[in-house]
């Protein structure tokens, strides 16, 4: 089956050889996103919230150009450099989601492009 590639215009540009998002089926699969501010391509100033914050701006940018949204996200992958900072990002996590949450898993990472200290990506299901 061949890959059909979903772009976000209102997304980061990718910093690399990858989509945006990949449908397999009625399930998307999106690439990780990291704190970069769309308009200027750089990583934001700010906490480690702040920086949960944009990413979740921008893996919903991606999901609503795809023609999805935060309520079809059924998976999520979280990376952080400290693990220390678990209790902010799960914050901001649940102010993102509406139960039932989507399945999850947070893994402690050495370092992350462009020097971010989270990254998350999800897999979405169209209804």
């Amino acid at each position: 089956m061949p890959r059909h590639a979903s772009l976000s215009t209102r997304g980061p540009a990718a910093i690399g050889p990858y989509s945006h998002a990949v449908w397999s089926g009625s399930e998307l699969f999106c690439s990780g996103q990291t704190p970069i501010d769309p308009s200027t391509g750089q990583l934001i100033d700010g906490d480690l919230a702040a920086q949960t914050q944009r990413v979740f701006d921008n893996i919903q940018a991606v999901l609503e150009d795809s023609g999805l949204s935060m309520d079809d996200v059924i998976k999520c992958n979280v990376y952080l450099v400290d693990m220390s900072d678990f209790a902010a990002m799960n914050a901001v996590y649940g102010t993102r989601f509406t139960a039932p949450y989507p399945a999850r898993t947070t893994v402690a990472v050495a370092a992350l492009p462009l020097g971010a200290r989270v990254e998350i990506e999800c897999i979405a299901r169209k209804a």
